[in-house]
């Protein structure tokens, strides 16, 4: 691949040495170079700095005026494999229903399950796929997929095949999460324990024999699943190597998050519902406190109060969570502007929960996430916009010019 030489840029944005976690009020600050140049080659980043410290002039290619580059986002909680949208339960909740009573009547997860079992593989291998490359579009560069949408042996499998295919074929990095414990079928309804034991005995292993996932995940909640039975599903999954990244605190606060931490679960995902404790112990918590903002949005839900944990120290991460029922858009673009715009997120701090957080949410922060020597040159060129904070406050607007994934626009 040849070299690459981009000049003139604007703003090249979150350029750190650093690849960890940022917390805290490290997390409103942004690295950034003005007047800058990048040089790619062999799909990764190899120099970067300021236009007039660049030794080349015959190869090097201007960029628009007033153009910022900064890395892809990092979308680290994604459920992008399914087999149908849901916009009849979008009306049930115009109408006033709620996620819980929706899924009493056998609507939500269970909704999705019913048609994913009776979707062939092929179907939704097309149907991701087309999804992927929508997401890819708009600035992703690496993504967390989850199953959760079988609910049964043969429908979990499927799923973590289709994730496994598109791991094969993309020039994203994907991770693949095991999400059979998303919600109990109707047939085990009554029989809790044996749901468990299906996941246990029947599924786990085989995921573990073919490598189909690289973390485990449980819906802990009230109604779903409780944090004594998340405790023995987590820990068995662990036998195959599995790490947890778990759903947490989304409806009610039944001691997810102190039953995550005692997990070491790389990261506890929604937290929409969190008191003062809670939000101590995630300030002091190692991993990502991954927060949704786009789910709450469309279930007119409160959204995560990310001021006091960004206050209280917490490794705060943003990701899209785009699934057919709660948050059907991968727009990580319109992510960041409602972290800004409704939970009072600086640009900088929402930009940086995007791009390194999500990668050290998916244990990728090495090759994704910042501007770094050595880096994958996962790049979003944007269109002349007057500064960074214009890429938020434009809410409405596609303000990306081109996307590069692995040293090539796609």
């Amino acid at each position: 691949m040849a070299t690459q030489i981009f000049s003139n840029i604007s703003l090249l944005a979150n350029a750190r040495p650093e690849s960890g976690f940022i917390r805290g009020a490290e997390l409103s600050v942004l690295p950034s170079i003005k007047n800058a140049y990048i040089i790619v080659e062999d799909g990764l980043i190899v120099e970067f700095g300021k236009k007039e410290d660049l030794r080349f002039e015959k190869e090097k290619i201007d960029v628009a005026g007033n153009t910022i580059v900064l890395p892809c986002w990092c979308d680290s909680h994604t459920h992008i494999v399914f087999a149908g949208s849901r916009e009849e339960e979008f009306i049930d909740k115009i109408k006033g229903l709620s996620y819980a009573e929706i899924a009493a009547r056998g609507g939500g997860i269970l909704n999705s399950a019913k048609k994913l079992n009776e979707t062939s593989e092929d179907e939704l291998f097309n149907s991701a796929w087309k999804r992927l490359e929508e997401v890819s579009k708009l600035g992703t560069g690496a993504i967390e997929i989850k199953s959760g949408y079988g609910l049964s042996v043969d429908g979990e499998l499927k799923m973590l095949r289709v994730i496994k295919r598109l791991k094969e074929k993309s020039s994203l990095k994907i991770k693949s999460t095991f999400l059979g414990a998303h919600t109990f079928p109707l047939e085990y309804k009554e029989n809790r324990p044996g749901y468990i034991n299906t996941i246990i005995k029947e599924m786990l292993p085989v995921v573990g024999k073919e490598k189909l996932a690289d973390y485990i995940d449980v819906f802990c909640e009230k109604d779903f699943f409780t944090p004594e039975e998340m405790i023995i599903i987590c820990q068995e999954a662990k036998k195959y190597g599995l790490k947890p990244k778990l759903h947490v605190n989304q409806l009610n606060s039944i001691g997810g998050i102190e039953t995550g931490i005692s997990l070491d679960a790389i990261s506890l995902d929604h937290l929409e519902i969190l008191n003062d404790h809670e939000i101590e112990i995630l300030g002091k918590y190692k991993g990502s406190s991954t927060l949704l903002p786009t789910a709450a949005f469309f279930l007119r839900m409160p959204l995560q109060p990310a001021g006091s944990l960004i206050n209280a120290g917490a490794a705060v991460t943003l990701a899209s969570d785009y699934n057919p029922g709660s948050s059907p858009s991968g727009n990580m673009n319109f992510v960041v502007s409602l972290a800004c715009i409704q939970m009072k997120m600086l640009p900088e701090q929402a930009i940086n929960a995007a791009t390194i957080n999500g990668a050290c949410a998916m244990e990728i922060e090495k090759d994704f996430g910042s501007i770094s020597v050595g880096k994958k040159a996962n790049l979003i060129f944007s269109k002349p916009v007057p500064s960074l904070a214009y890429l938020p406050y434009s809410f409405g607007n596609n303000l990306i010019d081109k996307v590069m994934i692995n040293g090539s626009f796609v």
